[in-house]
């Protein structure tokens, strides 16, 4: 049987960007993650038997608090380390960068990485 686990829309305010001023300012970004699980097939209710995602979670909020110039790297971070959690087969980690400083109107940037 298929699971897969998800937080979605996880908001932080956060000081990533590759210019100085960006880093100065920050800028609001949106996360969204989603793991598959090996297996689920708990009929005694195991928090072990799923992946916590309070650690989800806390991966995400400690990767945001690491200012970095290019959201892939904040991206790749958070992903390596969904990779090394308990029963996790597969992920998907998407990185919205709310309203980037650009000449244009833009909604968002966003880098999306997979394993």
């Amino acid at each position: 049987m298929k699971t897969i686990v998800s937080l979605e829309g996880v908001e932080f305010f956060a000081y990533h960007g590759f210019y100085d001023e960006e880093r100065k300012k920050g800028n609001t970004f949106i996360c969204d993650v989603s793991v598959e699980l090996k297996s689920f097939d708990s009929l005694d209710d195991n928090i072990d038997d799923t992946v916590n995602y309070e650690e989800i979670y806390k991966i995400v909020e400690e990767e945001m608090q690491q200012t970095k110039k290019l959201i892939e790297t904040v991206a790749l971070h958070i992903i390596k380390r969904i990779q090394e959690l308990t029963n996790v087969t597969a992920a998907k980690v998407r990185l919205h960068k709310l309203q980037p400083p650009m000449d244009g109107k833009i909604k968002k940037a966003v880098v999306e990485m997979q394993f």
